[in-house]
């Protein structure tokens, strides 16, 4: 994703959902249930960032965006949903 694409989405938009194993080579979120699927919710905030969060497979999107893990590290953000550097400086810390 680029500057001019991350622009055009409204605040509170969901940006990208997507499902990625729980594994070195996916999104390792844990040493629990490696190879089970985690859903991945990326989101636009309402201050010009943006953030993802993740779940098992099981739960809802709604479920995820509000009780899901916040995916953090660059190489697992750049993995749910690869961007450049400047949308990734939006990023939410």
């Amino acid at each position: 994703m680029n500057r001019e694409k991350f622009n055009s989405i409204k605040a509170g938009e969901i940006i990208d959902i997507g499902v990625l194993p729980n594994s070195p080579n996916g999104l390792f979120m844990t040493d629990v249930d490696q190879g089970r699927l985690l859903c991945w919710v990326a989101k636009k905030g309402y201050g010009n960032d943006w953030a993802i969060y993740c779940q098992w497979t099981d739960k809802s999107v709604d479920h995820i965006l509000s009780n899901g893990d916040k995916v953090t590290g660059e190489m697992n953000i750049k993995k749910c949903l690869p961007c450049d550097d400047d949308v990734y400086n939006k990023y939410r810390r």
